[in-house]
């Protein structure tokens, strides 16, 4: 327990650490922004691509993974929504955001430093399958829930237009390029040359550090306002809520221990910043995303070692 709280202490005193230099006026809150741009375009798709040349699942079957964990977004997804919509009386549209902030995990700039502290290669390998489908599937469901909200007929939304917007996000995303090339590379056979090597190693081996500095400074940019009640109402879904039940589908997918407590860990993962970038995309619940985002991550302090415990418990 004690080499958790130490884990959990790092991880996010690096992150305590890059708000104190926003909070300060060390840095510009700018550079915050240059920072997470360069870890999401740059030295995190270098250790995606790094993962998937070696990847080792050791007998687990991405179905199964996918299906524990993304079987609990939609679950997670309608409780956030009817939480707003129905418990605080907000408008439909904001209920999706509400529904998309108490279901997305920050897996990216907290994931992949974390699990790399905890459980290093085996617990990225896990993660990466779980990035590879995660933006797309998120962002369709977003833009088909919207027109829900709107007033729009589900039925009549173009699927073509959602395929053209699906895949151009999918094309268009460092993370995923980094992913299709490692894989790409691994299915060539070719061994990659020691200097492709010293550069993917360069740039990935700082992306744990950049990232979570980043997320820091990020946190003191859009910070707290508002009415803060429904941002801890769906904190607490993404906080406890999420995590109980990817631990429920992960036992009963009979994952390998440290795959399911992957799942699980990566389930209480606090919310991200991609909620707030798609409700600023449609122009509802930006301050609910915000909130959400910071108070989640604060609280996740506490919890994820609470959930790093149990996991290691139960599996």
């Amino acid at each position: 327990m004690l080499e958790l709280a130490e884990i959990i202490a790092f991880v996010f005193g690096i992150v305590a650490l890059g708000y104190i230099a926003g909070w300060t006026g060390l840095l510009r809150l700018t550079t915050g922004d240059a920072l997470t741009e360069f870890a999401v375009a740059v030295a995190l798709p270098a250790l995606l691509f790094r993962t998937m040349i070696s990847i080792d699942l050791k007998g687990a079957m991405p179905w199964a993974i996918w299906g524990a964990y993304f079987s609990v977004i939609p679950i997670i997804w309608i409780m956030g929504h009817l939480t707003i919509t129905r418990f605080f009386g907000r408008e439909r549209p904001v209920g999706v955001v509400g529904g998309i902030a108490s279901s997305f995990s920050n897996m990216l700039l907290l994931g992949f430093p974390l699990l790399t502290n905890v459980y290093g290669q085996a617990g990225l390998d896990v993660l990466s399958l779980l990035i590879s489908i995660h933006l797309p599937i998120m962002l369709a469901a977003s833009i088909i829930t919207f027109e829900w909200a709107r007033g729009g007929d589900v039925a009549s939304i173009s699927a073509a237009g959602i395929a053209r917007e699906f895949f151009r996000k999918l094309l268009s995303n460092p993370l995923i390029i980094g992913i299709l090339c490692g894989i790409a590379w691994r299915a060539s056979g070719l061994p990659l040359p020691s200097l492709g090597t010293r550069f993917v190693d360069a740039f990935a081996g700082i992306a744990g550090t950049i990232a979570l500095f980043g997320m820091g400074m990020g946190l003191r940019k859009y910070g707290v306002g508002g009415n803060v009640k429904p941002a801890l109402a769906t904190a607490a879904l993404k906080l406890i809520a999420m995590p109980a039940l990817a631990l429920g589908t992960a036992w009963l997918a009979g994952l390998p221990p440290v795959t399911a407590q992957v799942v699980v860990i990566v389930a209480a993962m606090p919310t991200g910043v991609n909620p707030y970038l798609i409700a600023s995309r449609f122009g509802a619940g930006q301050m609910l995303a915000s909130n959400t985002m910071t108070i989640s991550t604060v609280g996740a302090v506490a919890t994820t070692i609470f959930w790093l415990a149990v996991a290691q418990a139960v599996f």
